[in-house]
């Protein structure tokens, strides 16, 4: 039995990422300049694989740093407790800061991070998110850039996990009901 054998089906294919992170890619550069001094804050742990693709498209000048959040504990839906497990190890005083997430659910967690960051005076704060569930959303956040709305089910794989297990899975799946559910 492998990982693969608990995905009850692919929801969004290996080349279907890659073709959307190639566009996301090109819709940053024509956002930003390199007179922008662009730091991408990369959420972890869920979006570091979206960051490392995402980047490889980037041909402006940008910085990466890393924030750790906690909101999800071993479940499976968010216990609206969100905590900085990590922080920058910049400032982002005066920066154009683009949040990179793996998904938007509830929107707490995002609520949470550009409320915290704004309080640090960036020149701007956009957010790029692979996934949206706007369908759970209990927070209206605003997303400048969305790879794929997506149904609520639960999704692994492309970084996200379930009890940190799926993340190499190279396309985004549904996790049968019987694996979480035990």
């Amino acid at each position: 039995m492998g990982l693969r054998d608990d995905v009850a089906k692919v929801l969004i294919s290996e080349s279907e990422i890659q073709a959307r992170v190639a566009e996301l890619g090109r819709e940053i550069n024509a956002a930003y300049t390199d007179d922008d001094r662009l730091l991408l804050v990369c959420v972890l742990k869920g979006a570091f694989m979206f960051l490392a693709d995402l980047v490889r498209h980037l041909d402006i000048r940008h910085e990466i740093d890393f924030m750790e959040i906690s909101s999800y504990g071993s479940g499976t839906t968010s216990s609206g407790v969100v905590r900085i497990l990590l922080d920058l190890a910049q400032s982002i005083e005066g920066r154009h800061v683009l949040i990179v997430e793996d998904i938007i659910d509830s929107g707490r967690t995002l609520d949470y991070i550009t409320r915290n960051f704004y309080t640090r005076g960036p020149a701007s704060v956009r957010v790029c998110t692979l996934l949206s569930k706007p369908s759970r959303r209990e927070i209206a956040v605003p997303l400048d850039f969305v790879g794929f709305e997506i149904p609520d089910e639960f999704v692994l794989g492309y970084g996200l996990d379930f009890a940190e297990e799926y993340r190499n899975l190279p396309f985004i799946g549904v996790l049968k009901e019987e694996i979480y559910a035990e």
